[in-house]
């Protein structure tokens, strides 16, 4: 199998490069073809020498893993389908998210998840791996919207911060000059709150956060979300009051409502203590009935009255607008369906 050169850095180029007897321009060259000119083979390549492209082909390949399916909702939001590390029996989703003159590109890090969130079909079908550089960056460079996205949320399938270093890897390819060059301001992170993890994407990044809660009290939290146990709310709030957010970095709170179960005053109530003080937005997601589920998605009248609650006591919310269900492409849903197929 060859090592694929899409994922790696300027410095890890230039040590390709030089291996292989090329001066060290090259390796520069190449990530530049890569992340700059989307580039999907080293025949692209035209500023290097024939022979250069021959030689390294023998062990090297650009490695832009391409979708196999993609779905195309009503309301056009598309679904893509992508191999892991090149095996199609083996897949994860990405979701492009149109919205007016903005393109949001929805990505997943890892193959399933360790998380276990009860509500989630990511986390219904177990942990298969987590994606590497490679794998993560090709659902930037592959998906048809590539050249137009304005912005990504790391809300796809996995748990971001389970794979840190290959996430924190991307982010730098996404942020660097060398790289896409985005502002931090164009990316969202999502995670449970892994702890460890957490302080270091606050620590080395400046991205946005998005923290999945989900319910205020962590004895009814705890089963939805089997996680609190090893990473409870109130440390996970501990940690992040710690950080600047009223300036240009924002923090959100992801809040599936379920009805009769977390959309309740006492709810409302007891959210707006627990972030009493912070600047923030809760999301409002709607939920999406899955199999063998006892709770149900509260009614539209349920969510408005929620989110009026909410803002009465001082808390930000707002009602995330649900797209791609049609497709399975909603919240919650994906679930890299290609090996039942």
């Amino acid at each position: 199998m060859k090592i694929r050169l899409c994922g790696k850095t300027p410095d890890e180029l230039v040590s390709i490069a030089v291996s292989e007897g090329l001066p060290a321009f090259a390796g520069r060259q190449i990530g530049e073809w890569i992340y700059h000119k989307r580039a999907s083979s080293l025949d692209a390549m035209t500023n290097l020498s024939k022979a250069a492209r021959e030689k390294l082909s023998e062990k090297y390949e650009v490695g832009i893993a391409m979708p196999v399916d993609v779905r195309t909702s009503s309301d056009g939001t598309r679904k893509y389908l992508f191999p892991v590390d090149g095996d199609p029996s083996n897949a994860v989703e990405a979701v492009m998210i149109p919205d007016g003159d903005r393109k949001t590109l929805c990505v997943s890090s890892q193959a399933g998840c360790k998380m276990g969130c009860k509500f989630c079909m990511t986390g219904r079908q177990g942990f298969h791996g987590s994606l590497s550089v490679a794998d993560i960056i090709s659902q930037f460079l592959a998906v048809d919207e590539a050249e137009e996205l304005t912005g990504t949320v790391f809300m796809g399938m996995g748990e971001p911060l389970d794979n840190w270093e290959n996430v924190k890897k991307t982010l730098e390819i996404l942020t660097a000059p060398w790289g896409f060059a985005w502002s931090p301001k164009r990316i969202t992170l999502s995670t449970i709150g892994v702890l460890p993890r957490l302080k270091e994407f606050l620590d080395q990044s400046k991205c946005h956060l998005a923290v999945s809660l989900h319910n205020p009290y962590p004895v009814e939290r705890v089963e939805m979300m089997p996680v609190e146990k090893a990473f409870p709310t109130r440390e996970i709030l501990d940690l992040i009051r710690k950080y600047d957010f009223t300036g240009q970095r924002r923090v959100s709170f992801e809040y599936t409502v379920f009805k009769g179960w977390n959309d309740t005053p006492a709810h409302a109530k007891e959210l707006s203590k627990l972030l009493r003080g912070l600047e923030c937005r809760v999301n409002l997601i709607r939920f999406h009935k899955i199999p063998d589920f006892p709770y149900s998605p509260a009614s539209e009248a349920e969510m408005t009255a929620f989110r009026d609650r909410l803002n009465a006591l001082g808390v930000m919310a707002t009602i995330r607008a649900s797209r791609g269900e049609d497709i399975y492409a909603a919240c919650g849903l994906l679930a890299g369906k290609h090996k039942e197929k």
